[in-house]
């Protein structure tokens, strides 16, 4: 049964189209706007860009007449509820850039209608629906709370994530009004299987960026025990398995090459800039982002420590880095610290190559806009010429017997190889 009412969802990326498909499987009539052309063409084929989301789904959705992708913004005109999941990235100095909210905030103004619902969802420091959404939209003379709604809904989005539903995790909203909100809850009630509504938007904006500070800081407590515990010779691995079979007052985080993903090595600091603000200083989380952000250093020497040890230099040294994306089984690349571990040794001299099946090509980096290089074939011979393997992403397609039997030399970041016994594996 189609449900009253087309949702529209602006921006088609890894948060937007789930949301989408979300709606969707509601039993919504959905349209999914974008500037990109291609993402738009390939939904309208019924075909799927994100490697986690089959497109069987969208095919099936595209022919029960539920979803169109569209790049003709003026057809937001025809929908009833509006929601913005457009990314919200940082700029050169570290610095919140909000381009592509207030561009998109603005094509909304040009056709909104009166009735209609807009909910941002974009990871935003606290007072961006208020201070830059809202004047931008009522700027058309409507009036929000009475002609159009308005309300912030943060994304908690976890890719390939099979042990969650999205539906299934609460999702918090704060409206702009109390009409603002009712409009909102009403309309996630109907897709969500529990709603929290919060005071304000600008409570609901902050509840996303303590979620994901809080895995920041954590993070990167793990990470410096990492390091500590190397030097102590006590395996870092071992030791949080130990403390997670306490049942009450811990929760286990893991140690990694470093942060990647558009959230955790972003969003926090959308705080710290306003913080400034208030004339604030958040120590914890710009301590957190440092420890993070030197990660990849750290792998880079660890690697450099082990060729010593076997009588190789990191200058000719042939590596290849296992696993290009941020996370595993996903085919997001962005804030990867694969990319950075990469130009790193390149800038030693390394002769260096990479392997990920679902990133063929590594292209279009924020901080390396410059950068190319295509994946490399993971075969035995390719194995066996390598003087040194760094595991980066534990994809679970990979075959470590294999790599294991055909490497010399392998430096596990995600304790991935923890099944066998060999004196080629060292972890880092």
């Amino acid at each position: 049964m189609v449900k009253a009412g087309t949702t529209a969802v602006i921006g088609l990326g890894y948060v937007g189209l789930p949301l989408l498909l979300d709606f969707c499987e509601a039993g919504f009539k959905t349209v999914g706007f974008d500037i990109d052309s291609h993402k738009v063409e390939l939904l309208n084929k019924g075909e799927s860009y994100i490697n986690y989301i089959p497109p069987e789904v969208i095919s099936k959705y595209r022919n029960e007449g539920l979803l169109s992708a569209s790049a003709d913004f003026s057809k937001l005109q025809e929908v009833n509820n509006i929601i913005i999941a457009v990314p919200t990235p940082l700029n050169e100095h570290r610095e919140p850039d909000l381009h592509y909210v207030q561009d998109t905030t603005e094509v909304i103004s040009r056709y909104l209608q009166k009735g209609q619902l807009v909910i941002f969802e974009s990871t935003t420091y606290p007072g961006t629906t208020k201070d830059i959404v809202l004047p931008i939209l009522s700027g058309n003379g409507l009036k929000v709370g009475e002609d159009y709604y308005l309300a912030y809904s943060p994304e908690r989005v976890d890719p390939s994530n099979r042990g969650f539903s999205s539906r299934q995790i609460p999702k918090v909203i704060g409206g702009f009004t109390g009409q603002c909100v009712q409009k909102a809850e009403a309309l996630y009630k109907q897709v969500f299987s529990e709603v929290v509504m919060v005071s304000s938007t600008e409570v609901a904006e902050a509840s996303k960026l303590l979620e994901n500070i809080f895995r920041s800081v954590n993070i990167a407590l793990v990470n410096e025990l990492k390091m500590l515990f190397d030097r102590m010779g006590i395996d870092i691995w071992e030791v949080i398995n130990a403390s997670s079979t306490k049942p009450f007052g811990f929760m286990p985080f893991y140690p990694g090459p470093g942060l990647g993903g558009h959230c955790i090595p972003i969003d926090p600091f959308y705080l710290t800039w306003k913080a400034r603000e208030f004339d604030f200083s958040t120590r914890f989380i710009e301590l957190a982002g440092e420890i993070n952000s030197q990660m990849p250093y750290y792998v880079v020497q660890k690697t450099i420590e082990v060729l010593n040890e076997n009588g190789k230099s990191v200058k000719d040294a042939k590596i290849m880095i296992l696993g290009a994306a941020y996370k595993k089984d996903v085919d997001d690349i962005r804030e990867s610290p694969a990319v950075k571990i990469i130009n790193i040794l390149c800038d030693k001299g390394a002769e260096v190559s990479y392997h990920d099946p679902y990133i063929p090509v590594i292209t279009g980096m924020r901080k390396y806009p410059d950068f190319e290089m295509h994946s490399t074939a993971l075969s035995a011979q390719q194995l066996s010429m390598l003087d040194c393997l760094v595991l980066i992403t534990d994809h679970s397609c990979f075959d470590y017997d294999f790599i294991l039997q055909h490497s010399k030399l392998i430096i596990d970041t995600r304790n991935a190889f923890s099944f066998f016994e060999s004196s080629k594996i060292c972890k880092a």
